[in-house]
């Protein structure tokens, strides 16, 4: 197969792997012919993208994934680049500024290790014969050894091994070759003690990702499994992936996922993550039956199961009672802080200005001079005592 018939097949194959802050799966519009179609616009944490080259060194695969394009049996091209050719790709378009970093990932040919030998031999050509400094992904391959891992750690400025389901059963209804403690979750472990020994090996940390909705798990399940990877491991994010089914596969009768399961599940990641609520504020944006709402913002949801919390007095709230208030993100909260130190916030406007969403937060706040809204009797639920849970729980 041509050179650039193998990128084209290898850089398709490779779009359900998740790298950036959105949800969405970006790709730069280009003309069917222009290299800028293999590019993928990741999102940055705090606005802005990053172009990488996002691509497999192989899609041939001995795993039976039934969520995966790649997976074996499939009637679909099959090709694998050598670790030369596909460093010398990444380079011409790093030097023709097209990328600016490299995601890599690969089905499993005959043997994990041996797989992921030859992926560790594209990032040593990247960065001692072609000097690259800049920044790398690579995907750990479930099963691979120990020494694999730790030799793609130290050249990685970040890791990931898909835990893809959070259970034994869940996973089990996914592949039937796959073993979630033995073959995932104890390479988790092996990067966490490199990192701990060494914070200059991935120094970006690990990450995971989930496929949504396809092994019949609840919202609650993935989110036990993600706290407690946040807990044990170390982990740095997670990635939710909503379920589209394949033809020719296990799973191509199962519906596909809607994506606004997956985005609300990025809104709670987020609030427990980087807003900092707890396992127990958490738990009150799920129904009886252990899901997010599909139709209601979660950060909304704990707000209104928490009306003993508000108003909050603008001129005089923390940052994290700032980040409880429907509206007020972290970047508004910080604004907030900052202009309170030069004079008092006296008015809405002063707060739309600084990136409050105020049809949202008006009636989760107070300042002087604004009229209070009506008290309401608070509704104080009985959640029990909810904490994070450990690996060996959540994963059963």
């Amino acid at each position: 197969m041509a050179i650039m018939d193998k990128l084209e097949t290898l850089v398709a194959a490779a779009q359900f792997d998740s790298c950036g802050y959105s949800s969405a799966r970006s790709v730069v519009p280009a003309s069917p012919r222009s290299p800028e179609r293999f590019i993928y616009r990741a999102a940055l944490p705090g606005g802005g993208t990053v172009c990488l080259l996002k691509v497999l060194l192989t899609n041939i695969c001995i795993n039976d994934c039934g969520y995966c394009v790649n997976q074996i049996g499939r009637d679909v091209p099959r090709c694998s680049f050598q670790p030369e050719e596909l460093a010398r790709l990444f380079m011409e378009m790093y030097q023709k500024k097209l990328v600016q970093g490299l995601f890599l990932s690969s089905g499993i040919g005959k043997d994990a290790s041996q797989t992921m030998q030859s992926m560790i031999k594209v990032v040593e050509i990247l960065r001692h014969k072609c000097q690259f400094k800049g920044y790398i992904h690579l995907k750990i391959l479930p099963g691979a050894s120990f020494d694999c891992i730790e030799a793609g750690s130290k050249l990685a400025n970040r890791v990931s091994v898909n835990m893809e389901a959070p259970t034994v059963r869940h996973l089990a209804k996914l592949s039937l070759k796959k073993n979630l403690y033995d073959g995932i979750l104890e390479r988790m472990r092996w990067v966490k003690s490199l990192t701990d020994k060494d914070v200059t090996i991935a120094p970006s940390g690990q990450t995971t990702q989930f496929v949504v909705g396809a092994a019949g798990e609840t919202d609650r399940d993935i989110l036990h499994a993600s706290e407690a990877l946040y807990s044990e491991v170390g982990l740095r994010r997670a990635y939710f992936s909503a379920f589209h089914p394949l033809r020719d596969s296990r799973l191509e009768e199962v519906l596909p996922t809607p994506p606004i399961r997956e985005h609300r599940l990025y809104q709670v990641d987020w609030l427990f993550r980087v807003y900092g609520f707890s396992p127990r504020e958490i738990e009150q944006t799920l129904n009886k039956e252990g899901n997010l709402s599909l139709t209601k913002d979660p950060k909304l949801t704990i707000a209104q199961k928490q009306p003993w919390l508000f108003p909050v007095d603008i001129n005089n709230a923390t940052y994290q009672e700032l980040l409880r208030v429907p509206g007020i993100g972290p970047t508004s909260a910080g604004r907030i802080i900052e202009a309170r130190r030069e004079r008092r916030i006296f008015s809405v406007q002063q707060l739309k200005k600084m990136g409050v969403v105020t049809g949202r937060a008006v009636t989760y706040i107070w300042f002087k001079g604004m009229l209070d809204f009506e008290k309401q009797t608070p509704i104080i639920p009985d959640l029990g005592e909810l904490s994070v849970p450990s690996l060996s729980q959540a994963c059963r």
